[in-house]
């Protein structure tokens, strides 16, 4: 969900140009995805590799394999951003919430119509990216994560998060900051696109994929 982008520069803005990871992508035995959706960018865990306190949130799934993450504006993200209010209040330093996938098939398969980067991190790297979404959300007063409602479609939920959503913070911001936090080269600085976020993960997925040959 990139209301900045469709305000703007409309779909030219996937062509905008993103300075390449520096570094040697990491290599660890854990693998997370990125998810390309449209005009925003989800970050997908393995459930097996994923501890206490963000594990809490595979109780209500029973089967459940990976816990896919995506950031949005709260009101937009709700609605579908069917109105133009939402598109415009998301412009603006508003509330966030966080929609959760839960998924039983790889996310390769459960998003074959999209497109999905695999990507190597060490065990400490998904701790960081379990600990920092876990921080995200807001919570109760017994400390259990904020629920604001169903998802749109079966094994989805909304959950409130504490951060900022602005124009310049975005859902591919987001996760950019977290992919740099997990260990990755990611360059989040200026990431405002879905396309920023794609070319950075699919340059390390090759490199890693070198490193594996």
């Amino acid at each position: 969900m990139l209301v900045f982008l469709w305000l703007t520069v409309g779909p030219l803005g996937g062509c905008v140009s993103a300075p390449q990871p520096p570094g040697v992508p990491v290599a660890g035995n854990a693998v997370i995805y990125v998810v390309g959706r449209g005009w925003h960018t989800d970050i997908g865990l393995p459930v097996d590799e994923v501890h206490a306190p963000l594990a809490a949130l595979e109780r209500d799934f029973p089967g459940i394999r990976f816990m896919v993450f995506g950031f949005g504006e709260r009101n937009y993200l709700m609605t579908h951003g069917n109105g133009s209010g939402e598109m415009l209040t998301a412009l603006f330093p508003s509330k966030s919430a966080i929609l959760m996938t839960a998924l039983g098939a790889q996310p390769t398969e459960a998003f074959s119509d999209e497109q999905v980067v695999a990507l190597r991190v060490t065990q400490a790297g998904v701790d960081r990216l379990a600990e920092l979404i876990w921080q995200a959300l807001e919570k109760t007063p017994n400390g259990a994560a904020q629920k604001l409602g169903d998802g749109p479609y079966a094994g989805s939920v909304f959950y409130a998060s504490g951060e900022t959503y602005d124009a310049f913070h975005t859902c591919n911001t987001w996760t950019a900051l977290l992919l740099r936090d997990a260990g990755l080269p990611v360059d989040p600085s200026g990431v405002l696109f879905v396309g920023q976020v794609m070319r950075q993960a699919g340059a390390i997925a090759a490199v890693q994929a070198r490193q594996y040959q």
